[in-house]
C-alpha cells in the first residue's frame, strides 16, 4: 500500500468536507457567515476600510456589542483586519482582507437582491396570508 504525502491527506480531508453534516466545520462557518451582521459589515467595508463608529453608523439596529462580536469573529477567521493606531483617543480601523473580499462580493450581491426585491416578496407575502387566512 502506498504512502501518503501530508499534502495527499489535507486535500483528501478537505474533499470530504460535507456542509450539510452538523458536525463538519463547513457547516459551522456557513452558520457564521449567513449571520446577518455579517454580511452587512463585510458589505460596509467592501467600499474600504471603516472605523468602528462609522461602522455603528452605517449599520442601524446593530447593538455595540454585537457589532464587537461580529468584528472579533471576522478578524478570528481572517476575513478582516483591525488596525490601532495610537492615538489621543486611539483609532481603530477595520479592513476586509482579501479572503474577506471574495466573500464580500457574494454577500453585497444578496444584500443588492434583497433590496431589488424586497417589494415583490412583500406581495408573495401578502398573497400568501390573504389565501392561508381563508383556509383556516
Amino acid at each position: 500500500m502506498a504512502t501518503k504525502t501530508a499534502a495527499q491527506r489535507r486535500e483528501e480531508a478537505r474533499v470530504e468536507y460535507d456542509a450539510f453534516i452538523r458536525g463538519c466545520p463547513t457547516h459551522q462557518l456557513l452558520g457564521r457567515i449567513s449571520d446577518k451582521w455579517v454580511g452587512l459589515v463585510l458589505s460596509a467595508l467592501s467600499s474600504g476600510p471603516m472605523r468602528y463608529s462609522d461602522l455603528g453608523r452605517k449599520i442601524p439596529g446593530v447593538s455595540p456589542k454585537m457589532l464587537t462580536q461580529t468584528l472579533r469573529s471576522l478578524e478570528r477567521d481572517g476575513l478582516l483586519t483591525r488596525k490601532v493606531t495610537p492615538s489621543v483617543p486611539v483609532r481603530v480601523d477595520y479592513e476586509v482582507t482579501p479572503l474577506g473580499a471574495s466573500l464580500s462580493h457574494m454577500l453585497t450581491a444578496v444584500k443588492d437582491w434583497a433590496e431589488t426585491h424586497i417589494d415583490q416578496v412583500h406581495e408573495a407575502r401578502k398573497r400568501y396570508d390573504a389565501e392561508n387566512l381563508r383556509l383556516r
